[in-house]
């Protein structure tokens, strides 16, 4: 197993080869992956691996390679599956999937063997998938024996089904009868001819149980589309803890944390463990120049809405790569967010210049226009990146925004409905849907889709808002005042509006000395933090009434009131006759004598 401290000779290696594999088998994405990591380890520490693995080919003696024309043809036209070594029952268990990856991460020489014999057919084959004709790539391996060219003639017939399946799906646009999602009649023929399969690659073609990817990883763990496939199977945070405990990795390689990185920040709900851990990653003891790295930090800093620090490390991105593309849209939420609107039109140009085709690009195109209040234009941008990607969430959730900012309730529900059939772990869809119902004053849906957006993200204190204001609106007054309370978990705790809610709802449902104890917290953090009275003027006038109302403190409802009848807010004249009626009843409450306990100080 790699080493733990740092990138080594054995986990270049692995790069090396999973760069090469995934490149052969058409996962263009998992090989732009591994071959950019592999550069962003240190020049100095690769040209080292690099020299002694130079050295071990001379140092190394290895039998001649059988030539291919000496395969006889019984040989040849062996099973893959009876050639390969059958792995053990899956048992849920992580020592399982360990011993697993330790047997079989060896290739096997027949399977070397059959890849050698078909490496005519593969070339031609990986010419017509580089040229999109995915139907002449099976015409080309029909043939082959070999696992690679298995692979890659199922892999390009599942392409070629997916595309017929959108065409299919794109020529009901506008229509009652056109499904959520496009439907692929070809999966289960797909699915069969793998379902016996062992062989990694294979497995991670199954997909249709964690157990084939778990499997898929075990044998060959350098594929980044089988991690990116597992992750998709994981719907929240309790999973992902479930999940890591069966990875057959220790807990601190590399592969393992990027993977929970991604997951968190895709699911919205990274914390600064995940940032710690980027930090981790980008030291010069494993990928200090990954650009991927990099952009992960982003995007956790953005999810922690640490705007300014997120921003930063947007700028050193492009700073070392002016080109750099991936999770720009990301970036133009930020710039969004902080109204850099300078920053946010210069970025839209020189995007927009370098590819207007680029989903990510037309989301920066589409904020850029949202920020200049032109809703028609972003629509049109946001609308155009869905037709690039149909699963390209950002845009369709983004559309949506734009629809309730047009008051366009209707065609805003339509957008995010959109969303949730593409990630219905995506709270910002549901929130979308929630705001639109309540937009509509249909309280009663905009809860149930509040209420689905808390369950994915149970500490934003919006969300908590945005619920409470729906019971208002309803009457369940109960129900408010407890997703206030929960909105304080996570507010600012300098924000008093969320005190001033529960106050009044106190008092709305009767409970004078349940909302003076809110008013007084707002007295206490507004003083504490030097605001100004203006700020809180309302709340010393609510805590002093009620202290004379019970004939309690009277001191303290003198100190308060005398604070805002010698400020200049708009309840001066209100303190003033307060003050007045109290200084009355302390002067007559001496004159007989009674308790001291509110007398003034002389």
């Amino acid at each position: 197993m790699a080493s733990l401290s740092g990138v080594d000779s054995e986990m270049v290696s692995e790069l090396r080869t999973a760069a090469k594999e995934c490149l052969d088998r058409g996962l263009l994405v998992a090989a732009k992956w591994a071959s950019q990591l592999l550069l962003s380890v240190s020049n100095e520490k690769r040209s080292i691996i690099a020299e002694a693995s130079y050295l071990d080919a001379f140092s190394t003696s290895t039998p001649a390679r059988l030539p291919a024309t000496q395969l006889n043809e019984s040989f040849v036209n062996q099973s893959l599956v009876e050639t390969q070594p059958v792995l053990p029952e899956f048992s849920g268990q992580r020592t399982d999937l360990l011993d697993l990856y330790e047997q079989h991460q060896p290739s096997s020489p027949i399977s070397k063997s059959l890849e050698k014999f078909d490496e005519d057919a593969i070339i031609a084959a990986r010419a017509c998938f580089e040229a999109q004709e995915f139907s002449k790539v099976a015409y080309w391996l029909r043939d082959c024996k070999s696992s690679k060219a298995k692979f890659l003639k199922l892999y390009s017939q599942f392409i070629a089904s997916e595309r017929a399946a959108q065409r299919n799906w794109h020529k009901l646009d506008n229509s009652r009868h056109q499904t959520p999602v496009p439907i692929n009649t070809s999966l289960p023929e797909l699915l069969e001819l793998v379902s016996k399969e062992q062989d990694p690659w294979l497995l991670f073609l199954r997909q249709e149980a964690i157990e084939s990817i778990l499997r898929s990883i075990a044998s060959f763990k350098w594929n980044w589309s089988a991690w990116t496939v597992l992750a998709n199977c994981i719907n929240d945070a309790e999973e992902l803890t479930s999940i890591l405990q069966l990875i057959p990795l220790h807990s601190e390689h590399p592969l393992v944390q990027f993977f929970q990185i991604k997951t968190l920040n895709e699911l919205h709900n990274p914390s600064d463990n995940e940032l710690m851990l980027c930090d981790r990653l980008l030291t010069q003891d494993f990928f200090p120049n990954s650009l991927w790295v990099m952009t992960l930090r982003a995007c956790v800093l953005y999810h922690l809405h640490d705007y300014g620090d997120a921003a930063e490390q947007f700028e050193q991105i492009l700073s070392i790569d002016p080109q750099h593309m991936d999770d720009i849209d990301v970036y133009s939420n930020i710039l969004y967010v902080s109204d850099n609107k300078t920053k946010l039109s210069k970025l839209a140009h020189e995007f927009l210049a370098l590819d207007k085709d680029r989903p990510e690009v037309c989301c920066l195109i589409g904020n850029h226009y949202s920020q200049r209040a032109e809703h028609e234009k972003a629509v049109k941008y946001f609308r155009r990146a869905t037709q690039l990607d149909r699963t390209c969430l950002s845009a369709w959730t983004l559309m949506g925004h734009e629809y309730v900012e047009m008051k366009n309730s209707h065609a805003a529900i339509e957008a995010y409905r959109r969303a949730v059939d593409v990630s219905r772990k995506d709270y910002r869809a549901w929130f979308g849907l929630g705001q639109a119902y309540e937009l509509l004053s249909m309280h009663h849906y905009a809860l149930h889709y509040y209420q689905r957006a808390t369950t994915l993200r149970p500490y934003d204190e919006r969300l908590w808002r945005s619920q409470a204001l729906c019971y208002e609106e309803i009457g369940r007054l109960r129900e408010a005042v407890e997703c206030y309370k929960r909105a304080l978990i996570s507010a600012d705790p300098t924000d008093t509006s969320i005190y001033a809610k529960l106050a009044k709802l106190h008092r709305t449902l009767n409970e004078p000395a349940e909302s003076v104890a809110y008013h007084r917290r707002v007295v206490e953090i507004c003083q504490a933090n030097a605001f100004q009275i203006q700020e809180y003027s309302k709340s010393c006038i609510e805590v002093a009434e009620y202290e004379v109302a019970i004939n309690g403190d009277l001191r303290l409802a003198h100190r308060y009131l005398e604070l805002v009848a010698n400020s200049n807010s708009e309840d001066v004249t209100k303190a003033s006759e307060l003050l007045k009626n109290l200084k009355a009843k302390l002067q007559l409450r001496a004159v007989q004598g009674l308790d001291n306990h509110g007398a003034l100080p002389s």
